[in-house]
């Protein structure tokens, strides 16, 4: 069975987790939510933290490299282990499961769908706290918020702060 894109990581884990990552994800909503002057870190670290997907391919070459070099170094019986890695991860790509997934969750990590939901959630609430003058920020951060950035000042950066004329 080959699962849909979308939603396959979250079919394949125990509703118990994904109800522990989603009680996380929403706690960390409602404490920016009070605390907005923190957002923008926060979205700066959600563009750093690593989703389900990213884990795996990391794990999975780096123990497949590591059994190639095992299997020139001592012997050829280390090919078992890429064989079985590399296995492990397709059957991930086709059905949104594989051996490691369960520990991974359970470790917290979470999908690019779910980091993506706490992230427009943030910008949303950011926007509706600050509305057009905190857009500069995510300019600054590598954020595309809209095109209505245009409508800014070039004269303001972050935080609405004036900044100094530069002289022709």
């Amino acid at each position: 069975m080959i699962a849909t894109s979308a939603d396959r990581v979250t079919e394949n884990t125990d509703p118990k987790v994904n109800e522990q990552i989603r009680i996380n994800t929403d706690a960390n909503i409602t404490f920016y939510s009070e605390h907005p002057h923190l957002i923008s870190r926060r979205l700066r670290e959600l563009d750093e933290e690593w989703d389900v997907e990213r884990v795996l391919e990391t794990g999975s070459s780096a123990l497949s490299l590591f059994g190639l070099g095992m299997s020139i170094l001592r012997s050829r019986k280390w090919l078992i282990l890429p064989l079985a890695v590399q296995s492990f991860f397709l059957q991930h790509a086709l059905q949104g499961w594989c051996p490691p997934l369960p520990v991974i969750r359970r470790l917290g990590f979470r999908t690019a769908q779910e980091i993506d939901f706490e992230r427009c959630t943030l910008k949303a609430k950011l926007h509706n706290e600050y509305g057009n003058e905190q857009e500069g920020n995510f300019e600054d951060e590598g954020e595309d918020m809209s095109d209505s950035r245009s409508t800014q000042s070039s004269a303001t950066g972050p935080m609405n702060e004036p900044q100094p004329e530069i002289a022709p």
